[in-house]
């Protein structure tokens, strides 16, 4: 029988190209979204897709009601792909900004986790799939509320593993580093709307390093791969009889992994530092 997966964030980047990748590779995918424009977008390009907001409990509710329905009530996995980032020195954040991007990178993750579950348990198998990042192993400047929500989801996440390992329940990280997609360019707004940079301590700083990050034109990042790396990723995840607690993508990732694990703190401040 053909497997089915619940993606959530397909409007680009790697939430894209996993709905296509694993379409191509024979899964049913249902490629969701927040905005049903997107939604409509993904159906014309020949995807199952429909809204599902990660900041909205009821709109979680009926997305995966939707699938369960077009699926007669199973689903074999779920990709957790849903994040958006809020650029800003840490000092500068209010907490009405962490409470927004936490919503969505965890709380929501959560709430689509938690009633999938029942789910996989009583289907007897199923894999969980959440997407953290190289930012979920080390933190860099200016990242501060992404860091803080992807070092949540890897200890949640390390938790549910844990827990799920006496059922038949695969719970798996996929972390990938510099991914070409739109994060950047999607920051702007909450930066913008959230980050009173001009009246920071730290104007500066802001004017010489963050504003050129998001507003002019840049090079490729010299370690950067496409978002079809980390599909390569997930199909192994999810196709594997035993997959592994996670999967690095990127170089950066592998680095800042054994970095985390061996080099003390002040060493590994400053490697952080040259990001």
């Amino acid at each position: 029988m053909q497997k089915s997966i619940l993606i959530t964030g397909c409007s680009s980047g790697i939430g894209y190209d996993a709905a296509f990748g694993l379409k191509a590779a024979g899964w049913r995918v249902f490629a969701t979204c927040r905005r049903q424009s997107d939604c409509e977008r993904l159906e014309d390009a020949g995807l199952e897709s429909f809204r599902l907001d990660m900041a909205d409990p009821a709109s979680i509710r009926e997305g995966l009601a939707e699938a369960l329905r077009r699926t007669g009530g199973t689903l074999d996995a779920l990709y957790n792909n849903a994040a958006f980032a809020c650029p800003g020195a840490v000092e500068d954040l209010p907490a009405e900004a962490l409470r927004e991007i936490f919503e969505v990178n965890l709380f929501g993750l959560q709430d689509l986790t938690k009633l999938v579950i029942p789910v996989m348990r009583a289907q007897g198998h199923g894999r969980i799939l959440n997407c953290s990042s190289v930012l979920g192993l080390v933190g860099i400047r200016w990242r501060g509320a992404y860091v803080a929500t992807k070092f949540a989801l890897e200890g949640l996440t390390d938790v549910l593993r844990l827990e799920m390992s006496d059922t038949p329940i695969k719970v798996v990280l996929i972390e990938p580093g510099p991914i070409a997609s739109k994060i950047r360019v999607n920051s702007i707004p909450h930066f913008e709307k959230w980050i009173d940079w001009q009246n920071s301590p730290r104007i500066e700083q802001y004017r010489t390093s963050l504003l050129k990050r998001l507003y002019e034109p840049s090079g490729k990042d010299r370690f950067q791969l496409p978002a079809s790396a980390v599909t390569a990723k997930i199909l192994t995840a999810l196709t594997v009889p035993n997959p592994a607690p996670r999967y690095y993508v990127t170089t950066p990732t592998y680095i800042m992994g054994i970095a985390r694990r061996l080099l003390p703190n002040r060493a590994l401040d400053w490697l952080a530092g040259l990001g």
